[in-house]
């Protein structure tokens, strides 16, 4: 079974931009192609996992996506960077389905179809839904607090293992972890 590192999109691996996918805006976060090249050097598969609810509100099309994987991908083979997996929700919150996070099914899926332990794996993300999610599937979690949480609802499912203020607070806690 592999070990992943699981990352949200949007204020996480790459700059928030609401419903942005114009490859030409797209930027990484400060020092997350340094730190994922590290997770890759640890043995980590890489798999973002994002929701991506402007596709059911009619902000743009699920095509589209490809366009942002695409700069993505160039993005990090600049340090020979690959990402394992991609994984969104494409629903509104009131769908109710079970893949939009805090609910942890693009984690799960993830997990099914590269067959990763998740107990031996991590959640990276900029808000408490993420958290949620990765404590929901069983990872252990970081909050990448770089001011994108509004709410700070605390309850058990949403408390971080750790949080980081950046990329390379988060990598140093992982690597830490490992030792």
């Amino acid at each position: 079974m592999n070990k992943a590192i699981f990352i949200d999109k949007d204020g996480t691996l790459i700059n928030d931009i609401p419903y942005n996918v114009d490859p030409h805006l797209i930027r990484l976060e400060n020092y997350a192609l340094e730190s994922l090249w590290q997770f890759q050097r640890q043995g980590y598969s890489l798999v973002v996992v994002s929701n991506q609810s402007g596709i059911e509100a009619g902000y743009f099309y699920e095509d589209d996506l490809i366009n942002v994987q695409n700069k993505i991908a160039e993005l990090l083979s600049e340090k020979e960077v690959q990402l394992n997996g991609f994984y969104y929700c494409p629903h509104l919150e009131k769908s109710k389905c079970n893949c939009r996070k805090p609910k942890p099914g693009l984690l799960l899926k993830a997990a099914e179809d590269l067959q990763i332990d998740l107990s031996r794996s991590w959640m990276i993300g900029d808000i408490l839904n993420d958290v949620e999610a990765g404590r929901m599937a069983r990872c252990k979690t970081i909050l990448l607090d770089c001011g994108n949480e509004t709410e700070w609802i605390w309850n058990k499912q949403r408390q971080p293992d750790y949080i980081a203020n950046t990329w390379l607070d988060a990598a140093q806690v992982i690597r830490f972890y490992n030792e």
